[in-house]
Order: C-alpha cells, then structure tokens, then sequence
C-alpha cells in the first residue's frame, strides 16, 4: 500500500506507473476503469464489493471519497497495485474542502487508455448522471435508488435523466425473477388479465418489476404490500387460473403455472458484489431498463388514483346527508 498525503492526480498517476514497473507487472491485462463516487458512509460497502467484483473483471478502480468542508483543498490518496483481494489496482482518493467538488479534475488523470469507463454512484447520485462530470466519461454509470428513502422519487429522476448507458443496482436484484418469469411465459398459459406484486414496503426493485410487467404485458399492475424479506410473489392473472411465482423466505421460490406441476427455482437475494460483477458484463445500452421505468409511472399513478376514489365517495356520502 503506497500513501500520499497532500498531492496532487499526476503524482498518483505517477507512483502507479513506477509500482507497475518495479513489479514488472504491466496494465494490459485490465479491462476497464471503474469510478466509485461516494462518501465515507458508503465507502467501505462498495470498495469491497468492487474489489470482489475486480475478481471477475480485471480493472482500476478509483474511488473518490468526497469530504466537503471548511478545510483546505486538498488530495490524499492510498494506491494499491496487484494483491491478494483481486483487483488490477485500487487507488482510494479523498478529495478535502473545495476539491469536492472537482472530483472530474482529480479522475481524468487517472484513467486507464483506451480501455471503457463505468462511473458508479453507490449512495447519492445526480439527476442526470449522463450530464455529471464524471459520467461524461462513462460508457456506463451505475446508479442504486435503494439507498435513497425517497425511493419513488429517486425513481421519476432517473426516468427524466436517464439517457442510454444509465442503469441501477436496484434494476439488477431483479434480473433472475425476470427471467424465470419470462420462461414460465414461453409456455401457453391464455390471456393475461392482470399482475400483482407482492414486496416489502421501501424497495424500488419491487416497483421496477411491477414497471415492466406492465410494459412488456400492457396489463394493470399492482403492488401489494408485504412484510418481506424484499419482493415476496409475483402473481399473473389468467383466465385458466393464476402463474405464480412466489419466494418466502429470500432464497427458494416455488413456480406455479395452471396445467403444470409446481416447480422449485433457486432465486437467491444476491451480494452487492455479485450485482455489481453482473453490470460490469455489459457496456451497451439497457433499453428494457428504460421501458420499466416508465412502466413505474404507471404503476404509480394506478396506487394514487386508486388512493383518491374512496376519498371522493365519502364526500359525496356527507354531502348527501347534509341535504
């Protein structure tokens, strides 16, 4: 571990060239650079998760630590070249005072040439990651809405800023109930009247998923609260009965589907790491992504409409007898 106190991107840029040649060990094995954008609350998570990740993709990662202040501006950093955890190498920048806001200046010194960048934001993200400084590198930028509280909103943002190349950890926990669901769907199960989702209160995946069933199936789309752990069931409405997809327990969810036996599908909630190495496999664009968040905004005002009915009917019930 090499530190730097006080100094400044191309002194960096210059200890991780003169440790890469001292180790005899050169950068062409690397895939990419990943930029982690992040606070000292979220640091230690997502530097773990990346260096796991790294074990599956070669890469740099740089994290800028932002620490905002009175102090003076300035740059200290921790390089980290080759090593037991797996990355190609980890550089670790806090960026002090007024420099934290100039993460840009800090990063482009220190990116890997010729090689793609994916930005990550694992807490707070811009309205338009696309438009930040740093995310104008990016071919990729990586978003979580989980870790806002006001997931809903967090939700319309990234629907009215994403441009292609956005994604969201928050998207990717549902990659594998979308798949088994898309399986059970290539066998003839009639006319799909309506879905419900089942999920715990305060979790965007559950939204996102409600998002694209109404996209892609063009139905009514509901979700139903649950005391969890995470998205619970799925439930599609036929004319034949009910395709049901529904996990418990956060591990193993049963499969069922009229005119079928029940089946057992492994559907495990997966690590920070494990979603972060899947998002790392793909550089193109995510279309479906962007259909499943417009897909939320239905889904959301079907809740609030649904919210406002009752409230009209009684008014009319107290005007009535007033009369």
């Amino acid at each position: 571990m090499i530190t730097l106190e006080n100094t400044t991107a191309n002194a960096v840029a210059a200890a991780i060239s003169e440790e890469r040649r001292a180790m005899g060990s050169p950068t062409v094995g690397m895939v990419l650079t990943l930029l982690v954008l992040t606070d000292e609350l979220h640091q230690a998570d997502a530097l773990a998760a990346a260096s796991q990740a790294a074990r599956e993709h070669p890469m740099r990662i740089i994290a800028l630590i932002q620490r905002p202040g009175r102090g003076d501006a300035h740059l200290d950093a921790q390089i980290q070249v080759g090593g037991d955890d797996g990355p190609g190498e980890l550089i670790t920048c806090r960026l002090h005072g007024e420099l934290a806001k100039h993460a840009g200046s800090v990063a482009i010194p220190l990116l890997l040439p010729d090689t793609p960048v994916v930005a990550w934001w694992p807490g707070d993200a811009p309205d338009i990651p696309a438009e930040d400084p740093i995310g104008r590198h990016a071919q990729r930028r990586i978003t979580d809405t989980a870790s806002s509280a006001l997931f809903r909103e967090e939700l319309s943002k990234r629907l009215v800023g994403y441009r292609p190349g956005d994604t969201d950890l928050a998207w990717t926990r549902i990659t594998g109930w979308r798949a088994v669901l898309a399986t059970a769907l290539d066998q003839p199960v009639g006319k799909i009247h309506s879905a419900q989702v089942h999920v715990q209160g305060r979790n965007p995946s559950g939204l996102l998923l409600a998002g694209w069933l109404q996209q892609r199936l063009r139905i009514p789309t509901h979700i139903v609260h649950t005391k969890g752990p995470g998205i619970t069931k799925v439930v599609l409405e036929t004319k034949d009965g009910h395709v049901s997809l529904a996990r418990p327990d956060g591990r193993v969810a049963q499969l069922s589907v009229p005119g079928t036996a029940q089946s057992t599908v492994a559907l495990a909630r997966r690590s920070l790491a494990e979603l972060l190495a899947e998002e790392l496999r793909r550089l193109d664009p995510d279309e479906i992504y962007a259909q499943a968040l417009r897909g939320v905004e239905h889904v959301v005002h079907d809740e609030q409409t649904t919210i406002k009915k009752p409230a009209k009917k009684a008014v009319a019930k107290k005007v009535a007898k007033k009369k």
